[in-house]
């Protein structure tokens, strides 16, 4: 059995970090220039425009963009028969350091602080600082590793919803989120919302961000019931009439995207998440032959993750 090793895995995820940061994925691209395509309002179509011609200058350029580059943080998905060199603690090593060194080289906007001190180590790292989450996958012996830039201070909230609310109550909290998030500038929109159901209360908001962040535009959950909530969550977020970036118009949400958790009898948690207009994205998979695949589509949502039995 090969072995990953750790070096790779920083030099990977310090290429990882530059392609979020400044190449925006082709199915979130094709996402915005069809609701570009869409917009009556003058404004917001104006609005969309710029932005499609920002990513294009960015990309060209090599330069992030956008000011702002939120929040790094990795999702590795391991095979069950997968080794690393030195072990997991020597690749959340390797991640640290591909951190620190992308926010000089690239560069990121060190945006981590203390929440308290406001101590800036000026490098994105710190107590639980990138964030890294894990998933597994059986029956292979790679590893893929998924960088996230996202914005950490709005376009979430949560609530506990009850059986008696049902799917009509959902959509209230729904549309009550990205009305008050959009009148009030706490989402950037045009948006990938991430909705997460059930669970318990940080379960659902997990899934929220997840979904929102680590599934391509254009994808459908296979429960053909939640894939036809996603729809129509998505067309009432395009009818409430706010458009890009606050503006009026129909370009709120680029796509819905709903996970599911089993919980509690008694209640029926939600997570909403919104994935700004800097859908920042990118992954890789590393095999112990030391090859590299990159890709933008992280496929998180496998199976196996999904999996509702014991095995």
């Amino acid at each position: 059995m090969g072995v990953i090793a750790a070096k790779l895995i920083e030099d990977v995820a310090r290429e990882l970090m530059s392609r979020a940061a400044i190449d925006i994925p082709a199915d979130y691209r094709d996402g915005v220039a069809l609701a570009r395509d869409r917009e009556a309002n003058r404004i917001a179509r104006f609005v969309l425009d710029e932005m499609l011609t920002n990513w294009e200058i960015a990309t060209a350029e090599r330069r992030p963009m956008c000011a702002d580059t939120g929040l790094p943080r990795y999702y590795v998905r391991v095979g069950n028969e997968a080794s690393v060199e030195g072990g997991f603690v020597a690749l959340e090593r390797a991640l640290r350091r591909a951190t620190a060194d992308a926010t000089a080289t690239i560069p990121l906007r060190p945006n981590r602080v203390h929440p308290l001190s406001r101590v800036d180590h000026n490098n994105n790292v710190g107590a639980h600082a990138p964030e890294v989450t894990y998933a597994f996958e059986p029956d292979a012996d790679w590893i893929d590793v998924t960088t996230v830039h996202k914005g950490g201070l709005f376009g979430s909230d949560y609530r506990m919803l009850f059986p008696a609310d049902g799917i009509g109550g959902l959509k209230r909290f729904f549309v009550d989120t990205l009305v008050e998030h959009g009148k009030r500038g706490l989402a950037c929109q045009p948006a990938i919302v991430g909705v997460g159901i059930g669970g318990a209360k940080d379960t659902c908001v997990r899934l929220g961000k997840e979904a929102a962040c680590l599934r391509a535009v254009g994808s459908r959950h296979p429960d053909p019931a939640v894939a036809a909530l996603e729809a129509e969550l998505t067309a009432l977020g395009n009818h409430i009439g706010i458009g890009a970036m606050g503006f009026s118009g129909t370009s709120l949400v680029v796509a819905t995207h709903v996970e599911v958790a089993f919980t509690h009898t008694g209640g029926m948690p939600v997570g909403i998440h919104q994935f700004c207009l800097s859908s920042r994205r990118a992954t890789a998979r590393l095999h112990p032959d030391g090859r590299v695949e990159f890709r933008s589509d992280p496929q998180w949502f496998t199976d196996y993750y999904r999996r509702e039995g014991i095995e």
